[in-house]
């Protein structure tokens, strides 16, 4: 039941940043403009790159080694202060070689340096602490509240094309008193370091292994806009920006069980209980699928009506793009499952960056050729089968390791469930005009028609969940 509890916190506010954008991004969309988000989206794209080279993989490794001592007092004090402090000393070596990137760019300096808080935010995250732990309640309600105050600063302050940096700002500084707030529940777990004790250096090592495939996770995640501005416009990489965003807060439903299971796999595993590893994953594979399939399907569906009604005319351009990159919510819970909920929990870390690190390196080598034939559809298709690499490398490696067949048991089921309710919306999205309520009709007829499909498949899913319910 406890994770099941932190899986409900986690998706709890993921749904809740899920409404948040649904609610700024069409403001945001109107009076910033495509090239407004564009120039937010190229530039923060460049800053990442300083936060995640400052931040060298902390919160991946952070996360695991805390979930391994977690029930020594001491030891747990002694790790957090180290990574605390190691991080604290990259941040401020990659902050000093910002201000010399600064010096060399002649270009939007100031919402670059507007961005810039990210970097120094990042050297006061310590909500890697509290996931291994596996108490998500402290984390949740830290953001509910920073987001809250995000939400009525936006529209307080933003107000014309001219408020960029002051949106760039409130972003940032948002990250920064988020970060912050977290420090006084530290008193509860954790107590004053024993400074001659602590080997701050002996993490640098481990932590750089698990930041390879940060790296690379990240060329993905950044590197399509920063090649989208620099090689056709800002606005491209803008509607880019717009498209990846719906489907990345879609995807942080599905992927919070990954933030959930990954201490719970891993303190498993330190307890040499390997049986219950596999078992943690076929359930999660499960569940993911489940719940990725009708959201890719869905969201595809649904772009024709839902991008003109959310972002306003002037970005139907994202339309296309939307349809493409659905594709990446099932892949992405598949690969974060065997990634983040296996691979990295159980020490297998090699195969998880080997994994990444080919996607990475075929999303650049796809969207040179790409982005010069189509531009931000490019990027689109170059996203999808860079993600396929990921899924299927990591299908492969563990092939001697889990059972096929119980793994992929369901699959077929969810996907034909899928199918049929794309084709369901689209057949609607014809006939049906253009409006709010028509496209909330067709949301409802997807979940209807996927959800029956489900009870007459008879899936195990709904059995787990009815087992769940009675134990409550």
């Amino acid at each position: 039941m406890r994770v099941v509890k932190n899986y409900l916190y986690n998706a709890s506010y993921q749904v809740f940043i899920l409404i948040i954008p649904l609610i700024t991004t069409p403001y945001l969309a109107r009076v910033l403009g495509p090239t407004g988000v564009g120039i937010n989206s190229y530039t923060n794209s460049i800053i990442q790159y300083f936060v995640l080279f400052g931040s060298i993989g902390v919160s991946l490794y952070g996360n695991r080694q805390i979930a391994f001592v977690r029930k020594d007092k001491q030891k747990l004090t002694n790790t957090f202060y180290e990574i605390f402090y190691m991080r604290g000393i990259t941040i401020i070596v990659a902050y000093g070689i910002f201000i010399l990137f600064l010096l060399m760019v002649n270009q939007y300096q100031f919402y670059y340096l507007a961005q810039s808080i990210s970097i120094i935010a990042a050297a006061f995250d310590i909500s890697w602490f509290f996931m291994g732990l596996e108490n998500f309640a402290v984390t949740v309600l830290r953001n509910l509240i920073v987001k809250i105050i995000t939400l009525v600063s936006i529209f307080t302050f933003v107000k014309s094309k001219e408020d960029l940096t002051v949106y760039i700002v409130i972003l940032s500084l948002s990250v920064l008193i988020g970060n912050i707030t977290l420090f006084p529940n530290l008193r509860r777990y954790i107590t004053r370091p024993t400074r001659r004790e602590l080997h701050i250096w002996r993490h640098f090592r481990p932590s750089l292994i698990l930041f390879i495939p940060q790296i690379a996770t990240q060329v993905y995640l950044v590197v399509n806009k920063t090649m989208l501005g620099s090689m056709i416009s800002v606005q491209a990489a803008g509607y880019f920006d717009q498209s990846d965003k719906m489907i990345k807060m879609v995807l942080a439903i599905v992927t919070a069980t990954g933030t959930v299971m990954l201490p719970h796999v891993a303190s498993a595993f330190a307890n040499g209980e390997y049986r219950k590893t596999l078992h943690y994953l076929y359930k999660s594979f499960d569940f993911v699928t489940a719940l990725s399939v009708p959201m890719a399907f869905g969201l595809a569906a649904i772009s024709p009506k839902f991008v003109p009604l959310f972002f306003s005319a002037k970005f139907t351009a994202v339309i296309p793009l939307m349809m493409i990159e659905s594709a990446v919510i099932l892949l992405i819970a598949w690969s974060n499952v065997i990634g983040t909920q296996y691979l990295l929990p159980t020490k297998q870390v090699k195969l998880y960056t080997a994994s990444v690190v080919w996607g990475a390196l075929s999303n650049i080598l796809l969207n040179i050729p790409l982005i010069l034939l189509w531009g931000a559809v490019g990027t689109a298709i170059a996203t999808v089968f860079s993600e396929l690499i990921v899924t299927g490398y990591q299908l492969l490696v563990i092939k001697n390791k889990v059972n096929y067949k119980q793994l992929f048991l369901e699959v077929p089921k969810y996907l034909v469930s899928g199918i049929v309710m794309f084709v369901s919306i689209l057949s609607l999205d014809r006939i049906l005009p253009i409006s709010w309520l028509m496209l909330v009709l067709e949301i409802l007829a997807g979940v209807f028609v996927y959800s029956a499909l489900l009870v007459i498949f008879r899936v195990k899913i709904i059995d787990d969940a009815k087992a769940l319910l009675k134990n409550k």
